[in-house]
């Protein structure tokens, strides 16, 4: 499926903001920004990624924050009250 596509059919531009522990210093923290066409409000792709973080990366995580943001949206149409014309 295209991205547009995919838009068409309700993804949109999701941003995680993911904060974990560094493993050596765990009382450090570190920010991850992720960035992905994803379905809200289940987000199967963030899932997806976050579950490899858990089996592949040492860094435990602390939090994510999670904003989309809908790429196609419907027209915005204005109605004007004057017109001009200028010669």
């Amino acid at each position: 499926m295209t991205e547009i596509e995919r838009q068409l059919n309700g993804y949109r531009l999701t941003t995680a903001e993911i904060i974990y522990r560094l493993p050596d210093h765990p009382a450090l923290l570190q920010t991850y920004i992720w960035q992905s066409l994803d379905h809200a409000p289940d987000f199967p792709e963030l899932h997806r990624f976050l579950d490899f973080w858990d089996r592949e990366i040492e860094g435990p995580l602390y939090q994510v924050k999670v904003s989309g943001a809908e790429l196609i949206k419907p027209a915005q149409t204005r109605f004007v009250s004057h017109s001009f014309a200028i010669h």
